[in-house]
């Protein structure tokens, strides 16, 4: 039993929604992308694999790590 394809027109979307979403509601986040590498790292071995739901997990991480690691920033200059 083989495996489908990978959409790589369909990843590309989610992930530009996702970098889209930082950058309007967390800009800063965009500036340090460090922060984010264990969640783009999940995302792109979930990818190798060819799991959707794998992937969409992991973008919605990065976004939440985004958020977080903006929120820590946003605190350190109150």
């Amino acid at each position: 039993m083989g495996v489908e394809p990978w959409d790589t027109e369909w990843a590309a979307a989610r992930a530009a929604e996702a970098l889209r979403y930082l950058g309007l509601n967390y800009p800063e986040c965009l500036e340090n992308l460090r922060a984010l590498d264990e969640h783009e790292t999940a995302a792109h071995e979930a990818a190798m694999r060819g799991d959707r739901d794998a992937y969409l997990e992991a973008l919605r991480d990065y976004c939440r790590a985004g958020r977080d690691e903006v929120l820590r920033i946003r605190r350190g200059a109150a």
